[in-house]
């Protein structure tokens, strides 16, 4: 098998995590990174055995023979970087969320539709083990006609003291794990055709101000397959089942009931009884304990992308498909502006 070569645009705390799951896959090299700080991408290089360092993008894809670019820098960038790839006729990934605007979304997959290159996002979030068994067994029927359902991401975990500059953004929570649950909404219960959404701003910041952006959202949707879903997410909340960074998901049936709680344990209850499971995710020495379940879906989104790259299906997480769910992202802004039901 030819390996597909491939380079890295950003070299930030994520990027270490993806080009770890790059390298457990077979078919695949990573040959070239860049970084605006030449130092960051040396470090990686050096400890990943990456044979190349760029301090500018353009030079980097002068001079190196490529297939792929995937784009792990800030949102803010990603329209400029996957336009610049597009140019260059190579395929791209581009880490979610998509970009700042939708207006930037839909320009980011028109050109890479009209070039003729292949556009992905980096949409993890669905492929975490116990949500791949949820949807298997929520499919298998045995709950009957499926009607409501409720995905709930809701923690104290301290995401400003991680990572203080969040404090200052105008979009939080939403852009940030909104991507994340709408998309598991969309893959598990359709299409929304309607869409309500409320925010709050809960944490301070030093002067005793609310952040900048909103730190809870509950979003409220109709479904093309029937369903009303709840989504409710928190970084401000303290309850006794929050396991930072499980999502939990509650859904009801005209025959049962089945639910993912705590610890991965998913939960299916009809006339016969409640039958439990434990559906844990796989652990890799090379994720970091505090984001294992996360970092443990990197690995079959980037296998899913690379059989695609191949020419050996369609990928689940296109840009076509994730600019469903940042439909949904921005029109749940929209809502909570202006206080309205709005149609994605």
């Amino acid at each position: 098998m030819t390996s597909l070569r491939f380079a890295i645009f950003g070299t930030g705390f994520w990027s270490r995590f993806q080009l770890a799951a790059w390298q457990a896959l077979e078919g695949v090299e990573c040959v070239a990174l860049y970084n605006r700080t030449v130092a960051k991408a040396e470090a990686l290089a050096h400890e990943f055995g990456v044979p190349a360092v760029y301090g500018d993008p353009e030079e980097l894809l002068d001079k190196e023979k490529l297939d792929f670019i995937d784009v792990i820098t800030d949102m803010d960038t990603h329209s400029r970087f996957v336009h610049m790839v597009a140019e260059r006729g190579l395929a791209v990934i581009c880490q979610k969320p998509m970009a700042a605007t939708l207006a930037e979304c839909e320009e980011m997959v028109a050109t890479c539709r009209e070039k003729g290159v292949p556009f992905f996002v980096h949409e993890n979030w669905r492929w975490q083990t116990q949500i791949r068994h949820f949807q298997s067994v929520l499919n298998a029927g045995r709950i009957g006609k499926p009607f409501r359902a409720r995905i709930h991401y809701v923690n104290s975990f301290p995401v400003f003291i991680n990572q203080p500059f969040l404090r200052e953004i105008d979009q939080f929570i939403l852009t940030d794990i909104g991507s994340h649950i709408l998309d598991a909404s969309r893959f598990l219960f359709g299409e929304a055709t309607r869409l309500y959404c409320q925010t709050h701003h809960v944490h301070r910041d030093l002067k005793g101000e609310p952040v900048k952006g909103e730190d809870v959202a509950t979003v409220m949707m109709e479904t093309d397959r029937g369903f009303t879903v709840t989504c409710e997410m928190s970084y401000a909340s303290r309850t006794e089942i929050e396991r930072f960074p499980e999502t939990y998901i509650y859904v009801e049936g005209s025959e049962g009931f089945l639910e993912l709680g705590p610890d991965f344990w998913i939960r299916e209850t009809t006339a016969e009884g409640t039958f439990s499971k434990r559906v844990p995710p796989p652990h890799y020495d090379w994720a970091d304990p505090a984001y294992d379940l996360v970092h443990a879906s990197i690995l079959p989104c980037n296998a899913d992308i690379l059989k695609a790259l191949r020419g050996e299906g369609q990928a689940e997480t296109t840009g076509e498909d994730n600019l469903k769910t940042m439909k949904l992202v921005f029109g749940s802004y929209e809502s909570a502006a202006r206080g309205v039901v709005v149609n994605p």
